[in-house]
């Protein structure tokens, strides 16, 4: 995400963006791993 190293360069004076994109990451990559998980589930069915 360019926006965690967005982030990164702008630290400390954008502190206060760090919970927001920081959730925005989580989120985005609690997505990815399900949707790997069912992709490997659905390969292993088969």
């Amino acid at each position: 995400m360019m926006e965690l190293h967005d982030l990164a360069e702008d630290l400390p004076s954008k502190w206060t963006e760090i919970m927001a994109v920081a959730e925005k990451a989580f989120r985005a990559f609690a997505e990815l791993d399900a949707v790997k998980r069912e992709l490997a589930e659905s390969e292993n069915a088969q």
